[in-house]
């Protein structure tokens, strides 16, 4: 398994990581903990969860469960030097968590405590912020985003990074965390934090978690630059494009188990622009004898802004198909041919 640089922290992290957010809805402890198992034996140290986890739904029962049953591996097996672990502080406006608060200085050491203990362990690799409190285009929202429907306040905006990073370097202080990262951040965000971090002394951004796949392309352009010079990579998250690039859900096709199956609200990806992008790149992986949810995994290892890849699985199969795109290289020509299919269908949901 191939393995990257987390941003300028000197921590090494394998190029595919473990997603858990279906672990306590989805997926049982057990079957959690043996996903952690296989992928620790494939060279995937990598695993990113979330305080809010687990999703499909999102409810008050469920909050912090992914977090509790990560933990319990742990208890039971320890192994906790073996795990590059990362997770995450909600953002604004989840009302399940401290009432929906902004992230602040104040809601910081609160949110960290909370997670170590649900973890069981006693430091978090990775630390990151699930959204910012300003919003976000990410969660299908860019087709209508206004980034001035909380205002245009920027030195209100600053000031609170500024005050943000003071708290986590307390922590990275205490030794409980060791890097920070974003997740679901614009250029724009990114810079400021990154800027304030080199005034304050604060810890600076490893890395951003934001969507990327085939079908979602958002970050080639200002981001893809700023990962790059500023060594920062992408943590990308949804990589088969909500399942879609499987090709489980072609000809209207909803399998029993799967996200669209258990979130209806999805349905509102299906798009004819969907589906036709999806048989263009099934009809690339077919005519090269390859996976085509391979081929869409192993395409993301070779971006070069990338640091890591996040896959979840709900199935033994599913997370045997994604550690196998670790060993899949593309050929130029497949590659060319992704471009071009990427040309003719550019933001097709």
């Amino acid at each position: 398994m191939e393995r990257r640089q987390l941003g300028r922290t000197g921590i090494e992290v394998s190029a595919l990581c473990l997603g858990t957010m279906t672990w306590g809805t989805q997926n049982t402890a057990e079957e959690a903990h043996a996903q952690i198992e296989r992928a620790l034996d494939a060279g995937v140290d990598f695993m990113d969860t979330a305080e809010m986890y687990p999703v499909n739904p999102v409810s008050a029962e469920t909050i912090g469960r992914t977090e509790r049953i990560i933990g319990l591996w742990f208890e039971r097996v320890g192994r906790r030097d073996n795990v590059i672990l990362a997770t995450k502080h909600s953002g604004e406006g989840l009302g399940y968590v401290r009432d929906g608060a902004p992230i602040t200085a104040e809601t910081i050491p609160e949110a960290v405590e909370g997670s170590l203990r649900r973890l069981k362990t006693d430091y978090i690799d990775l630390y990151q912020f699930h959204w910012p409190n300003r919003g976000s285009y990410m969660f299908r929202q860019n087709w209508g985003y206004d980034p001035t429907t909380k205002g245009t306040d920027a030195a209100a905006v600053i000031q609170n990074m500024e005050d943000c990073l003071g708290a986590l370097q307390d922590q990275v202080d205490r030794g409980t965390i060791r890097a920070f990262g974003l997740s679901n951040e614009s250029a724009w965000g990114t810079a400021q934090w990154l800027a304030a971090a080199a005034r304050t002394g604060g810890p600076r951004v490893a890395s951003v978690q934001n969507e990327y796949s085939l079908l979602c392309r958002l970050y080639d352009t200002d981001m893809a630059e700023l990962s790059v010079y500023e060594d920062v990579g992408l943590l990308a998250f949804s990589p088969l494009g909500a399942g879609f690039l499987s090709g489980k859900y072609q000809g209207g096709a909803v399998p029993d188990g799967s996200r669209m199956s258990l979130s209806p609200e999805m349905g509102g990806r299906k798009t004819d622009s969907v589906f036709g992008a999806v048989d263009a790149y099934l009809d690339i992986a077919g005519r090269h004898g390859l996976d085509p949810s391979q081929m869409a995994l192993a395409w993301c290892l070779t971006r070069p802004f990338m640091c890591s890849v996040i896959f979840g699985a709900t199935q033994e199969g599913q997370l045997e198909l994604a550690l196998g795109a670790a060993d899949i290289a593309l050929s130029d020509e497949v590659l060319a041919e992704i471009d071009t299919a990427h040309r003719a269908h550019p933001m097709p949901y």
